[in-house]
């Protein structure tokens, strides 16, 4: 039953390696993709703050191992992590295991000697780790010495997030795939005005993507305020 949840969980519309704007982050996005199709490490670890991008790369890899036939497994651990360690057994059984949010097993007995068992037994056979976490490996309260080294058999890769340039240019990317075009003093309105959490400009996106297909109507600044008005 737990393996059968852990490979349940859906990767997120969108979080390919199409839509991830590289930024400062090319050795590892290159890495990621690489261990995505079967080649390159056997195990990456990334990390990073919110909004870095760890968990867009992790859904990536994801489908792109499906992409290439292969069998793959997110897991994120902010969320099932109360269902047990049980949840990490049968797991050498892909080709690629995400872990995401490793942060919140760090100091767990159970948890540590589970994820410990679970990189030795992927080792050992034919199944690639990518992990993810806020912090640094050697920054995580690990008690289990052996998981600490476990945990940096691979590269680690720390993630910079996007500045606002970027940010904008991350937007009309998706914009881009989404087959439409972002005029750039949109996405300034949304900076200068708006959160400036990435996931939450994305869901911005989406909205203006649905409205203006549905009035027919081009994205323009006098749109996006029309849309937004029930928050400004």
């Amino acid at each position: 039953m737990a393996e059968q949840l852990a490979l349940d969980v859906g990767l997120r519309e969108g979080m390919s390696f199409a839509s991830f704007l590289v930024g400062d982050n090319a050795a590892a996005v290159e890495t990621v993709r690489l261990l995505g199709k079967g080649g390159g490490e056997r195990q990456v670890c990334l990390w990073g703050g919110a909004e870095s991008g760890k968990t867009h790369l992790l859904h990536a890899a994801c489908a792109e191992a499906a992409a290439q036939g292969l069998r793959a497994s997110y897991l994120p651990l902010d969320t099932l992590a109360a269902l047990g360690p049980a949840l990490l057994e049968g797991l050498e059984q892909l080709d690629l295991v995400c872990l995401d949010d490793v942060q919140e097993v760090a100091g767990d007995e159970a948890w540590e000697r589970a994820l410990f068992d679970c990189i030795n037994r992927l080792r050992a056979g034919h199944t690639r780790l990518l992990l993810a976490a806020r912090q640094a490996p050697a920054g995580l309260d690990i008690r289990l010495p052996d998981l600490a080294s476990r945990l940096v058999w691979g590269p680690v890769f720390q993630l910079h997030a996007l500045d606002d340039a970027q940010k904008c240019a991350a937007l009309g990317l998706r914009a881009g795939l989404r087959g439409f075009e972002l005029p750039r003093e949109v996405c300034e309105h949304l900076l200068r005005t708006h959160a400036r959490n990435l996931s939450y400009l994305m869901s911005v996106l989406e909205r203006l993507d649905a409205a203006s297909l549905a009035a027919q109507r081009r994205i323009t600044l006098p749109f996006l305020r029309q849309i937004l008005s029930g928050e400004d």
